[in-house]
């Protein structure tokens, strides 16, 4: 193939924002992607579309006094750097500096925006998390952004000035005296190779976590091993191939072994490759059990403050697989699935049928979960429940005389008389606190209650998602190897990149920075080329 101005090896939300970035003033680029065309925009076409936003209006309207300042203190909070983190702190800085400009006003510049509510994710349980609520939705989902980031592309595919490759890969960069001088590709069709001349390669391929066997082999190993089977929630063809790649001329690849996956995962109900997974968000007044029906402690399981230490439990048990616990009158409130696809009334800028569902319940997607998914499963007893999940294992895991115990010891609290004393009880009272939570979370009460049922119970498992480590970048993107040098020509951005510098969010994510720093380095890597090819 004839020489290309910039390849870029990838074409999620990076990898279409970096070309966006560049064709305004460059020719001749192409984007090299390993899916179909109606897949293109990767994981983010999927996604939900949090952000991790400060000194926003939505926040200036709920009197939300946020800052940059304090948007970096609680990345660092949560990431818990080490010393030899330089870049990933640099990538912090640029994140907590830059997220209002770069992203926020940009992609109000598109014509997008945000749901009016700002949630509060990620507090914290033994670590501070975020300090304040600052997780924005976007209204349209990350199907919306996929979408318009690429009508705002697609004049620039029709005159020529980028070329999409569908089902290509790239394989290597080609690397001469620390310069890149191309890629080579293979067509993944028709399994032929070729190269491509360029100066210029972003990597911008995604993570690892695309690859059971890649999460397995990294998982980090203060936490023992890793679960014997685990759903998958990414794409599989986020493989780590091509870290590898640019291991092999030279570039630091670092921190693989911190990852943001989620302890809440179910069978897609329709799959599209073995393991396929959904990610949950999970209720927070649920009873988060064990295999064998015991509730998991001495901390109980509750979503929203620690996602790391959730998945750090559900791993440490004995089977790879849990429960949650539940009755109708909380999943309508308060259960949700991750991402566009679950959520049609935000993606398709529903207004009607969004505030009818957070107003009386969301009947359809429990319907649907209890019609599609095998994990999901309703009984009018205890006892019909336990038998149910039997009927999901190997053999009889659970007594449905330990489930009444345990759903007693927990309700009778509620009884007159009582007095409330569990952790899930005081942290689902702290959530409610914040007007936005509380319109998603149901005031603490009885599982039991006659009033309430049927009874629900999930069957669970930790599912991979995102890579939190990554390729070694500076701030102009560009790739270092292992003295820090740059590989002149070789830039990687978005999860490849670990979202800036190998690792941007340290060892855990206060959510919603992960769109977002595809958005922020892509812009960073195209000014950095621009300026280099002047």
């Amino acid at each position: 193939m004839k020489k290309k101005d910039v390849v870029i090896a990838g074409g999620g939300i990076a990898g279409l924002v970096t070309a966006l970035e560049l064709v305004k003033h460059a020719d001749n680029i192409v984007i090299v992607d390993r899916d179909t065309p109606e897949r293109i925009g990767g994981l983010a076409r999927w996604a939900f579309g949090g952000m991790a936003l400060c000194e926003t209006a939505e926040q200036k309207r709920a009197k939300i006094a946020d800052s940059p300042k304090n948007l970096l203190n609680d990345i660092h909070s949560f990431a818990d750097f080490n010393a030899d983190d330089h870049w990933p702190k640099q990538w912090a800085n640029a994140y907590a500096q830059e997220n209002k400009s770069l992203v926020y006003d940009w992609l109000k510049g598109l014509g997008m925006s945000f749901l009016p509510a700002v949630n509060w994710v990620e507090r914290g349980l033994h670590t501070p998390g975020n300090s304040l609520p600052r997780y924005h939705v976007l209204w349209g989902t990350g199907w919306n952004l996929v979408e318009t980031v690429w009508q705002q592309l697609k004049p620039y595919i029709d005159n020529g000035k980028v070329e999409v490759l569908y089902q290509h890969k790239v394989i290597r960069p080609l690397i001469d005296d620390n310069t890149v001088v191309g890629v080579e590709v293979e067509n993944e069709q028709s399994n032929d190779t070729f190269t491509i001349d360029t100066s210029y390669v972003v990597i911008a391929c995604g993570g690892i976590n695309g690859a059971t066997e890649q999460v397995k082999k990294n998982w980090y190993k203060p936490w023992g091993k890793p679960p014997e089977t685990m759903l998958n929630g990414a794409n599989p063809i986020s493989d780590g191939k091509l870290h590898e790649a640019v291991e092999a001329v030279g570039g630091a690849v670092t921190h693989q072994d911190k990852m943001w996956n989620y302890a809440a995962g179910v069978r897609h109900p329709q799959a599209e490759f073995d393991g396929h997974g959904l990610s949950l968000i999970p209720c927070k007044s649920a009873l988060w059990l064990n295999h064998s029906g015991q509730r998991i402690g001495p901390d109980p399981l509750v979503t929203g403050f620690d996602t790391n230490f959730l998945c750090k439990r559900v791993s440490e048990q004995e089977k790879p697989w849990t429960w949650q616990i539940l009755n109708k009158k909380i999943a309508l409130k308060e259960f949700a699935v991750s991402g566009s696809l679950h959520n049609p009334s935000i993606r398709d800028k529903k207004l009607f049928s969004f505030l009818k569902e957070i107003l009386f319940g969301n009947h359809r997607l429990i319907n649907q979960m209890l019609d599609e998914c095998d994990d999901f499963i309703a009984a009018d007893t205890v006892e019909a429940l336990a038998d149910k999940m039997n009927g999901l294992t190997d053999q009889d895991y659970i007594s449905a005389d330990k489930l009444q115990h345990v759903l007693d010891s927990y309700d009778q609290q509620f009884n007159e008389g009582f007095f409330e004393d569990d952790d899930q009880v005081r942290r689902i009272r702290h959530a409610r606190q914040w007007k936005a939570d509380k319109l998603r979370t149901c005031k603490p009460g009885a599982i039991q209650d006659q009033k309430s049922g049927p009874f629900i119970a999930i069957k669970l498992q930790l599912i991979s998602r995102k890579s939190l480590g990554g390729i070694k970048t500076d701030l102009d993107s560009q790739v270092l190897n292992q003295q820090e040098q740059k590989i002149t020509g070789l830039y990687a951005v978005g999860e490849a990149a670990g979202f800036g510098g190998g690792g941007m969010n340290g060892f855990r994510s206060l959510e919603g920075t992960f769109l977002s720093a595809c958005i922020i380095t892509a812009k960073h890597c195209a000014k950095a080329i621009l300026n280099a090819k002047q």
